[in-house]
Formats: C-alpha cells, structure tokens, sequence
C-alpha cells in the first residue's frame, strides 16, 4: 500500500497532457494524514537515493555519443574505450535506479523520480516534501485527510512589506504641512483674542451708557 502510494506522488510530476486520469495538481496527493506521515520517509529515501546519482549521470555524459542506437556509429562507440569509461562512470546511477525500482515497484515512477524529481531537488539536503493536515474531514469514515506534497512547487508567495523610503521632497512637503497647521493655528488664536476684546469694549460701553 504504501508503495503503490508512494509511486502515485511520483506520477502525479508526469507529463499527463493527453491522459484521461490527469492530476489535478502535480507532486500532489491527498490521502489520510496517517498514511501521510507513514508514507513520506520511503519517498524522501527515494529522492535521496536518486539525488545522489545526478553526479554519476554528468561524469558519464562526457564519455556518452549521440549517435542512434543500432547504427555504425553507435556500434563502432560501444567497441571502443570510450564504452568502457561510460560504462564505469554510470554503475552508480544504474544501481540507483534498481534500488528504486526495488522500493517502488513501477518502473515509469522511478523513470519520473530520476528524470524531473531529483533535478529540481539538488539543490536540497532533505525535506523534499511536506505533510498538510486538511479541516475537512474524509467523506465515508471521517477520516483525518491530508496532503502529501514536494516542496518547491506549490508553495505560498510570502510578500515582504514595502518600506518607502523617506526623502527630502517628502520630508519637505511634511514640514510645509506643519508650516501650514501653525499658521491655521496661531490665525484662529489671532481671531479668539479678537473677538474676545470686541466683547470686553462692548461690556464696557454698555456699562458707561448705563452709568
């Protein structure tokens, strides 16, 4: 079981253009958050082990030919040193890919594993995936879902606050600002005092014209 799930991570990166089961989402699958957690050791094992067969695949590509395979060309390369040295460089990567066979079982998962998994992964030393528990629960048993995906694809854009630098316009333009607010103050203060000596005359004239 957890094979057959493991080999269903892998397939989800295939290229299923013209497939009618295509992936809804690629290096996605959703299953239960149990076999999630159960599953996920044996597809980072296999990542790890494909990983490490990238720098045995380059060595070999400066002894490989591009010539098709049957032709003169490609018979006259494999009786040749250059063969031999091809042969020697790519052992490691040859083993790796039958250990994963081994564990998966589905040669077309191992063939993704290899060809587009381990690339976008060499540059990571572990945590290739990661386990998101779901709120809603699994229609039938109510069983805890969840998601089992690789990182690096799917993940969430985190945008960085923008801080706008001050400069001296800006810093201008709030000083004449505060110019401006000063003046609005001290010119009603101006008009309280005003009206408050208009008021003072005017009492005192009604008292004299009383008296």
């Amino acid at each position: 079981m957890l094979r057959n799930l493991a080999s269903s991570l892998f397939l989800t990166e295939r290229d299923a253009e013209f497939d009618d089961n295509k992936p809804k989402v690629k290096g996605r699958v959703v299953t239960t958050l149990h076999k999630a957690k159960e599953v996920r050791p044996l597809v980072e094992k296999c990542v790890t082990i494909a990983r490490r067969s990238l720098a045995a695949q380059e060595a070999a590509g400066e002894f490989a030919t591009d010539a098709e395979r049957g032709s003169d060309a490609w018979k006259a390369w494999r009786k040749s040193d250059q063969w031999q040295q091809w042969s020697n460089a790519i052992a490691p990567a040859v083993a790796a890919r039958r250990r994963a066979v081994q564990l998966l079982g589905d040669k077309q998962a191992v063939q993704v594993l290899f060809a587009d998994v381990a690339p976008r992964m060499a540059d990571r030393n572990g945590g290739y995936t990661r386990v998101v528990r779901l709120a809603t629960p699994r229609l039938g048993d109510a069983g805890t879902s969840a998601i089992l995906e690789f990182v690096g694809k799917n993940d969430r854009v985190k945008k960085a606050k923008s801080t706008k630098p001050v400069f001296e316009t800006d810093r201008e333009l709030s000083d004449d600002k505060d110019e401006e607010v000063q003046d609005e103050v001290t010119s009603s203060d101006d008009e309280v005092d005003a009206s408050a000596e208009d008021s003072s005359s005017a009492e005192s004239g009604s008292e004299a014209s009383d008296k």
